[in-house]
């Protein structure tokens, strides 16, 4: 099952700290949430401006969070995310370390924008609103993903 995600988070250099997270599966099922006992005070700047206000303020724990995404994902996932080197650290810091992913899971996620380089395209679609929202960019992500593999991204490149 293919996967798209985007994450929100907190990063100081040494450490990346889970904001909120959106999925959205294949078959169009989605899940958000923001996990509890995290410290706002530590976000930057902009993180205060352009992401904080958009958080839902209902809160999860992490363990609940990260029950909800291995049954959301399934056995086997195929994980995307644009950009997505630290989506991918603070999605699999909800299991501990590196080897306590679940069972069948990749140790790595696939990229759309390294996706796009390789089939030379320049510019991905624009995203129209929503942005730094979690699942509103995960779902970019799977539109952005499906444009570049279908026949159509040739025309606007």
């Amino acid at each position: 099952m293919r996967i798209w995600f985007d994450t929100e988070f907190i990063e100081d250099g040494r450490t990346i700290d889970l904001l909120s997270i959106g999925l959205v599966r294949e078959d169009g099922a989605t899940y958000y949430a923001e996990p509890s006992g995290v410290d706002v005070a530590r976000a930057s700047e902009w993180v205060k401006a352009n992401v904080l206000p958009l958080l839902s303020g209902t809160v999860t724990s992490r363990a609940a969070i990260a029950a909800d995404i291995r049954e959301f994902a399934g056995d086997k996932p195929e994980f995307w995310a644009y950009y997505g080197a630290y989506d991918w650290v603070a999605l699999c810091q909800l299991y501990g370390t590196m080897m306590e992913l679940p069972k069948g899971w990749p140790m790595f996620c696939r990229d759309l924008i390294q996706l796009a380089k390789a089939k030379g395209i320049e510019k991905l679609p624009e995203q129209l609103g929503g942005k730094h929202n979690a699942l509103n960019d995960a779902l970019w992500t799977r539109d952005a993903y499906l444009w570049a593999v279908g026949p159509h991204w040739r025309e606007t490149t």
